[in-house]
């Protein structure tokens, strides 16, 4: 019985010191992943390269106004524009970020052009959408070597909009006749401004600093610019999920979405940074765009130095 007990004792005496082991090796790796720098890598798949047709399919109701903000943003982004004199900081420059990606794979740099604009007013798929139902949308657009975007109004529901999401990116199936990328943007200024159009509404949650003031006089507006800027920028550098992004591929962390509420220089959790500001209106900005427009765009991550850069 003596014998039994002491073997008892030696088992669990072995155990409990291998146990140890494991944890403090576990904690020697925890902590040097911990030090390892985040960054975007390059996963090998296709990007967005060559010429590429920016169509715009607008959902519900836009005013004349509205509709000439966003065209005026995707106009500024188009290959013509960057050969016009704009003021700097520039729609362009910011553009021209995402180039420190290009660098990293064999693909040509993507030229965009403005193609179609399709309105559907009258909101013919009802006014609660599906992913389906953008996906169905997105196809009214050119269906090869474009980037068909789908802008939906106010009064538009779409699934996971203001719960997990502000827009998104995804590609069309392949087919024989090529695949398309496309891009669904909300407007959100009746449904969650707090969330999809901060900083230019008072935070949903976090430091409730005072919003700042649109550039273009229209908090929903002037927050899909932002949302669209961002999701262009994932749409060119990873269109097919196998680009260039960190963390897991079912939720990745793209070129824009990479820096979120990083503005500005100096920029923090409730906080866009430091910005340009109209003497004028009192309106903040960091870029100027087409027909003397300016907007606020986000930061875009720098993958040769693993941090965030932003125009001002």
């Amino acid at each position: 019985m003596s014998y039994f007990k002491h073997s008892s004792l030696l088992f669990f005496f072995l155990l409990s010191l291998l146990l140890l082991q494991a944890c403090l090796a576990s904690s020697r790796l925890t902590a040097a992943e911990e030090k390892q720098p985040l960054t975007i890598t390059y996963h090998k798949g296709a990007l967005l390269s060559g010429p590429i047709s920016v169509n715009l399919i607008w959902y519900g109701n836009f005013s004349a106004a509205q509709r000439a903000i966003l065209s005026d943003f995707v106009a500024s982004l188009t290959d013509r524009n960057h050969k016009q004199q704009q003021k700097t900081p520039s729609v362009s420059s910011w553009w021209k970020m995402t180039e420190n990606f290009y660098s990293r794979s064999n693909s040509p740099l993507p030229r965009l052009s403005f193609g179609d604009q399709i309105l559907d007013m009258e909101c013919s798929k009802g006014k609660s959408l599906k992913n389906a139902d953008l996906a169905a949308l997105a196809a009214r657009g050119q269906r090869r070597r474009a980037i068909n975007i789908v802008l939906t109004a106010a009064d538009v529901a779409v699934e996971g909009f203001c719960m997990s999401r502000c827009g998104t990116h995804a590609a069309s199936p392949r087919s024989k006749t090529g695949r398309f990328v496309y891009i669904w943007v909300g407007n959100a200024a009746a449904q969650c401004p707090g969330q999809c159009a901060w900083p230019f509404h008072q935070p949903l949650y976090g430091p409730q600093a005072p919003p700042l003031i649109a550039p273009n006089g229209d908090v929903g507006i002037d927050g899909m610019v932002m949302n669209l800027a961002s999701m262009v920028a994932g749409a060119v550098t990873n269109p097919f999920g196998g680009g260039f992004f960190m963390g897991p591929a079912n939720s990745p962390l793209e070129a824009a979405t990479a820096c979120p509420g990083i503005y500005g220089k100096g920029a923090y959790p409730g906080y866009a940074g430091e910005l340009l500001v109209d003497p004028a209106s009192g309106a903040s900005y960091n870029a100027n765009g087409a027909h003397g427009r300016t907007y606020l765009l986000p930061a875009i991550f720098d993958p040769s130095t693993a941090s965030c850069s932003t125009l001002v």
